[in-house]
This record gives structure tokens, sequence and C-alpha cells, in this order.
């Protein structure tokens, strides 16, 4: 039965951990959206960025992704929101999974305390004889609560499981909507090869191509074979 409460608890702590995680103010807050229209109709992409850099939600996180590549075209925008967003969608459905698991184990956990228990009544039974019927009956009938708790606790756990899935699912869907709003007519053409955001580039010319001053030469090609000679 210890098993057994300690999955009654973790039942009751993931459902409520699931219903703040899925809560659509916490997925996506009225007032950061419009906060954040606001600053798109004046065209403050900077300003923008950093306010969903400094107020952390699925929403924001989600639009500080696509409003950091806004200089990489239409497609690279959209696919760096879609990666984040499968992102936050991982992040969400990672602890309501927990809730399936325990709606399979805990009526096994029940059902293995039923059968030990069997096991050692029976064994009794062929120790003693059966002498008093009734104790047996009471034995077996003590063993059959293990097998019921685990089923009073799968039953809840399977249905928040669902109910928390279509919630989170719904709640995604609605972080879609904005971000189709917001980046409607976006103007990618006038923010061609803007960086926004302060996020460090690291990607550079090859060292090979770059040429001492002075030298005279111009860069070529070389293969990697060569750039990988020492010189």
């Amino acid at each position: 039965m210890v098993p057994i409460a300690l999955c009654s608890i973790a039942t009751l702590y993931l459902i409520g951990d699931g219903v703040i995680r899925t809560s659509p103010k916490r997925v996506a807050p009225p007032e950061s959206e419009e906060n954040i229209k606001t600053l798109f109709r004046n065209g403050d992409y900077v300003g923008a960025y950093n306010y969903c850099k400094q107020n952390p939600s699925p929403l924001t996180n989600v639009l500080r992704v696509g409003i950091g590549l806004l200089g990489e075209g239409k497609e690279v925008t959209e696919e760096g929101m879609t990666g984040e967003l499968a992102k936050e969608n991982s992040s969400m459905q990672t602890y309501i999974s927990y809730l399936s698991v325990i709606g399979v184990c805990a009526p096994m956990i029940g059902l293995l305390g039923t059968v030990t228990g069997m096991i050692k009544a029976f064994a009794k039974l062929g120790a003693s004889g059966i002498g008093d019927p009734s104790g047996l009956s009471a034995a077996i009938g003590e063993v059959l609560v293990a097998t019921a708790s685990g089923l009073i606790i799968a039953i809840p756990a399977f249905g928040a499981f669902y109910f928390l899935r279509n919630r989170a699912a719904s709640s995604l869907h609605h972080i879609q909507d904005i971000i189709n709003r917001l980046f409607r007519k976006m103007p990618y053409e006038s923010l061609a090869g803007v960086h926004l955001g302060d996020d460090e580039l690291y990607a550079a010319i090859p060292n090979w191509l770059v040429q001492p001053q002075g030298s005279g030469q111009t860069g070529r090609l070389i293969t990697a074979t060569e750039a990988a000679e020492p010189k």
C-alpha cells in the first residue's frame, strides 16, 4: 500500500501542476499579448524582443525566437518559431505524460499486492487447515483492497491525462493564432540582414580565406585538406 499511497500523492501533484502549466493566462498572458501588439504596431521590434526576453512565457519564448530571426527571411523565421513551439509543447507534455504512467502502473501495483497477499493467505491455510473459513474470507477481502486502491488512483489519473493533454493542445493553438496575426504582412524585405536581439553570432569567414594585411595576395577557395595542412 505504500507505493499506492505515493502514486496517489504524485497524481494530485501532477494534476495541480498540469492545470497551472496549461492555463491560458500562464501560456499566453493577455497583458503580454497586448504589449507586444503595441510594439509591433509601432515597428519597435527591438523593444518587442527585449520585452519577450524579460517576460518569459510560452508565448513570449516563441515570439522572441521569431523576432530574433526576422532578418533571415520569412522561411527561417517560421521554421524557428515552429521549432520553439514544439519545444514548449514537449515541456508541457512531459509532466502530463507521467499521469498516463501512473494510470498504467497503479492497477499493476495493486494487483501485485493482492497476489502476494493471497499467497500468504493460502500458505497460512495450508499450514493450519480450514478450521475457520471466516478468517480466510477476511484475509482475502483485505488483500483485495490493494487492487481497488490501484483502480481508484488509475481512473482519475487517466481522466486527468486526457483532459490536460487536450487543454495543452488548445493553449498551443491559441499561441499559433496570436503569431499568425502578429506576423501577417511582416515587411521581411525591410528587415533583410538585420540582426535583432543580443544573441552572439558565432559564424565567421573561414580563417583560410583571411589574408594577412600587405600580403598582396587575393583570397582563393581551398579544400578542407589544404586547410588542415600545417603551415
